[in-house]
């Protein structure tokens, strides 16, 4: 029996479908390969990373190892894309499969009991934020940091520590390695006290050093002086001019130059208090020369009070002018009669000492100076104009008196 070229295309077409449907058949009859923990298998290593390895776990799920446990003595990784290796489940969890090169399950649980039981720290990676604290990988298994436990000061962004390395101290090691807790917080402390005894002995109050602002209150700003030691500048220690807020000098990240004031021990703690504006010039030391008694200079007003309001003349030089020298013509019950908070004023500086730094300044004495010198102003005016009259008239005597007056006051 034979058949033409149309037939023979149908017959392939018929046996092709035929093969495609019980190989799809056959697929959904197959039962998907389980993994285990524990369990022993051959991966294939599909890529190296810095972090980690992947591998082909012969199931629709990949496997992750973490490339320090499969590198030598200098660092280098002992396998490359392509090598078959022996590797252990170590845990499965939201579709990934963590495996470990040696020992299996057990001999990580007991690498990490030891380490409970020692009290020594060992590195992890966070691998995730979860309610309450994060996940965090430490030789192939998920252990739970609670957010308190990250650091030693107040967390704000938990998905910045997430892909990071740090060192941890187990807390709590529960039912052979399934209930891990462990603590950065701990690791921290304990290496601090160590460094707080070093800073002790190397710093003492009145030493300048460079610092990072690490985090911003209303009443000032902590500063990082050394790696895990911070130290409080008090708004009042910002700048020698005034600083209603920090936040208006000062943001997160800033590198400043700080001194210490003043060194506080609690117990293992150490107290630090730094100055900023004393690691930077101090105004009173080189005055301007226009800053001198009985000078009238211009200022802003920074303060309202009860007894006056202080004007600030040059950044980190306020003055006070009191009630009472606020006006020659009216009694001044409150300076918000007169002035008002950013306003610039005219001034008379009536008393100044560097050693208290304290100015007395003046608004009717100003004043009273401007309308003195106005009042000199017409009447030269008015001398001059008579002068030139009396020139021009010939009458001599009295203009000529008054002209010669005036040129002899120009000289």
């Amino acid at each position: 029996m034979t058949f033409n070229k149309k037939q023979s295309s149908d017959l392939e077409e018929v046996e092709t479908n035929s093969d495609f449907e019980q190989m799809l058949q056959e697929s959904f009859e197959k039962k998907e390969k389980r993994l285990t923990v524990g369990e022993k298998i051959k991966a294939e290593v599909l890529s190296v990373g810095k972090e980690n390895i992947i591998v082909s776990t012969g199931t629709r799920f990949d496997g992750m190892v973490p490339t320090n446990v499969l590198t030598d003595e200098t660092g280098k990784c002992k396998v490359k894309s392509g090598d078959v290796i022996d590797l252990y489940v170590t845990q499965i969890r939201s579709g990934i499969v963590h495996l470990t090169p040696g020992g299996g399950t057990q001999s990580l649980a007991d690498d990490i009991s030891q380490a409970f039981e020692q009290s020594r720290p060992v590195q992890g990676k966070v691998e995730a934020v979860n309610k309450g604290g994060f996940d965090v990988l430490i030789h192939g298994k998920i252990a739970f940091c609670p957010i308190s436990q990250m650091d030693t000061k107040r967390i704000e962004k938990p998905e910045e520590y997430v892909g990071k390395r740090f060192e941890f101290k187990v807390t709590k090691y529960e039912e052979s390695g399934r209930n891990v807790v462990v603590s950065r917080r701990t690791f921290l402390e304990e290496n601090q006290g160590v460094v707080l005894e070093g800073f002790k002995n190397q710093r003492s109050v009145g030493d300048k050093l460079n610092g990072t602002v690490t985090r911003i209150e209303s009443f000032g700003a902590f500063i990082e002086i050394a790696p895990g030691i911070e130290g409080l500048a008090h708004v009042s220690e910002l700048s020698w001019k005034r600083v209603s807020s920090p936040s208006d000098l000062l943001k997160v990240g800033d590198a400043v130059s700080a001194t210490i004031i003043r060194i506080d021990n609690e117990g293992s703690r150490l107290k630090i208090s730094l100055s900023l504006k004393d690691a930077s010039n101090d105004p009173w030391l080189n005055l301007p020369s226009e800053i001198q008694t009985g000078r009238v200079v211009s200022g802003k007003v920074t303060r309202l009070m009860d007894f006056g309001a202080f004007v600030e003349l040059k950044p980190g030089l306020e003055g006070l002018i009191p009630l009472s020298a606020m006006s020659s013509t009216k009694r001044i019950n409150k300076a918000d009669e007169v002035v008002k908070v950013g306003e610039e004023v005219a001034v008379m500086i009536k008393d100044l000492n560097p050693q208290s730094k304290r100015i007395s300044l003046s608004i009717k004495d100003a004043l009273n100076e401007a309308a003195s010198a106005s009042e000199s102003e017409d009447i030269k005016q008015y001398a001059a104009k008579v002068a030139a009259q009396e020139a021009s008239n010939s009458m001599g005597a009295l203009g000529a008196k008054i002209q010669a007056a005036l040129e002899k006051k120009k000289k």
